[in-house]
């Protein structure tokens, strides 16, 4: 499972992921914000998994913070999206999705990683408990 910087090709595939994981936020806005992530990629990074036909299974959006809740340094690898389809669940693509977003964010200096998650979302609760991260 090849994790790689998103490439401009694959935009409307990184759209309809994220239209997936954010379903009430409209498309105009998706393409708002991805544009922004886009144009700042010093501080911004989208990295993306495909299967050999091109197909998007998953994704992950970071970005450096100068805080974020219950970390103690600074900057901090902050999980800005993280979402993988149903059909490549549990077969490591989270886990490489994030792997990806650390070292990014360790090349920046990053000595931590934070994300959030909605409390009603248990699937990505559960996730972000087996790779590692802990609630605060």
């Amino acid at each position: 499972m090849p994790v790689s910087r998103l490439k401009r090709s694959q935009i409307p595939a990184w759209l309809k992921l994220r239209s997936d994981l954010w379903p009430a936020t409209s498309s105009d806005a998706h393409r708002r914000e991805m544009a922004d992530i886009l144009a700042d990629e010093e501080f911004n990074a989208v990295f993306v998994n495909a299967e050999r036909s091109g197909r998007l299974t998953g994704f992950i959006e970071v970005s450096l913070r100068l805080t974020a809740e219950g970390c103690r340094t600074s900057p901090v690898g902050y999980l800005e999206g993280w979402y993988v389809i149903p059909g490549a669940r549990r077969k490591g693509t989270a886990r490489a999705l994030l792997a990806k977003a650390e070292t990014w964010s360790a090349s920046r200096g990053c000595r931590e990683m934070a994300s959030d998650c909605e409390m009603e979302n248990e699937i990505g609760r559960g996730t972000h408990r087996g790779l590692g991260f802990e609630e605060v």
